[in-house]
Parts: C-alpha cells; sequence; structure tokens
C-alpha cells in the first residue's frame, strides 16, 4: 500500500521493500504504528482498491474520443482525488495540526462530484427496473468500481463510528458520491442507459406446482 508517511509537497519513494511491516504492523501518516488489520489500514485501504478498479475502467474506456473520453479524463481526475482521499485517512487528525501541513478532502471535492452526477444523469432515461451489473466492458468494470467503492465507504463509516474525532466525515461523504456517479457513469456507458440490463423479480422462479 502506497500511504506511507505523508506530507504536503514532499513525497518521495527510493525503496519499495522496508521489512518494517513484517511484524504486522504499519505507519501512519503522522508516525504512529498499528497493526495492519486495524481499522484505519483498512479504510485506505478500500480507497485504493477503489482507485485500481477505477483505472481498469479508464482502460475500457479506450483512446478517449466522444463520451468515453470524456468518461476517461473525468475517472483520472477521481484517481487523484482518492490519492488525496487516502493520505487523509492515512493521517489521523490531531487538533493542533497544520491545515497548510496535512491534505484533507475538501467540501469542494464533494461537490465537484455532485456536479458530474447531475451532467451524466440528464440525459439518462428513467428507471422501472434496478440495472444488473453488465452491458459494456466500460459499464460492467463501471460497476465494477461502484461495488468496491462502496465497501470502502463502509470501511469508512466503521471508521468514523469508533474515531470520529481523528477522521474527516468528508472522506466518507466523498465515496458516497463516488458510488453513486459511477452507477450514472456505468449507465452512460451502456448507450445511455438504452443498453441496462434490467432486475426481473422472480425471472428464474418455479411457476405452478
Amino acid at each position: 500500500m502506497q500511504h506511507v508517511g505523508y506530507t504536503i509537497g514532499m513525497v518521495k519513494l527510493t525503496k519499495i521493500y522496508t521489512r518494517t511491516g513484517d511484524s504486522g504492523n504499519t505507519g501512519l501518516g503522522g508516525g504512529e504504528r498499528v497493526h495492519k488489520s486495524d481499522l484505519r489500514v483498512e479504510s485506505y485501504g478500500g480507497v485504493d482498491e477503489t482507485n485500481a478498479v477505477i483505472g481498469v475502467a479508464i482502460v475500457h474506456a479506450g483512446g478517449g474520443v466522444g463520451e468515453a473520453g470524456k468518461m476517461k479524463v473525468l475517472l483520472e481526475s477521481i484517481q487523484h482525488d482518492l490519492f488525496d482521499l487516502g493520505a487523509d485517512l492515512c493521517t489521523p487528525i490531531k487538533k493542533d495540526e497544520d491545515p497548510a501541513m496535512v491534505l484533507r478532502v475538501t467540501q469542494g471535492q464533494v461537490d465537484r462530484l455532485e456536479e458530474a452526477i447531475d451532467e451524466w444523469n440528464k440525459d439518462l432515461g428513467a428507471l422501472t427496473s434496478f440495472v444488473l451489473p453488465g452491458g459494456t466492458a466500460l459499464a460492467s468494470s463501471l460497476h465494477v468500481a461502484r461495488t468496491v467503492c462502496r465497501r470502502a465507504e463502509r470501511g469508512v463509516a466503521g471508521l468514523i463510528e469508533v474515531e470520529p474525532e481523528r477522521t474527516s466525515v468528508l472522506t466518507m461523504m466523498y465515496l458516497n458520491r463516488l458510488s453513486d456517479l459511477l452507477f450514472v457513469l456505468g449507465r452512460a456507458a451502456n448507450d445511455g442507459g438504452k443498453g441496462d440490463v434490467l432486475w426481473a423479480p422472480g425471472k428464474t422462479r418455479e411457476t405452478g406446482g
């Protein structure tokens, strides 16, 4: 996992393995060491997974033309946001921290996702049932990203529950909006929703008898 000690303006990776985690512990952004099963480590690990599967969606978006090209640019910007979010979670909030030296997710980043949701959703047809993951390769990869993002959101929600004063609620808000956006983008990638695979309740149930 790439989120080790982080200070704004200072990122330097010179060695990939350090052996410092061989005992099952890892270092947070402020220097504190915790077990790798710690909720905080699990939380930013979930964000890292989300970023990785979005990378797969970017590959499926192709060479960057038309709607897929616009989607690719948006997803690439979100990958940068997710590194910000991971750095935020990796560094527990301190009452005396210097805002200029600690990277935190901002309300503006959350607002930008809401604007993107509205923009991409406005031309989609109304849903008459729940959408099954599927359709195009791009849509399917976006649905995978959505579910991984939801899991990351649940992890952050659990962290906020046990460490509310050390964790920014904006991290959970960002992931919540992101999962909604990934759902909308998945529909957009299915020919504006026309190619959505819809759930047919009870489709495989036995009838009669």
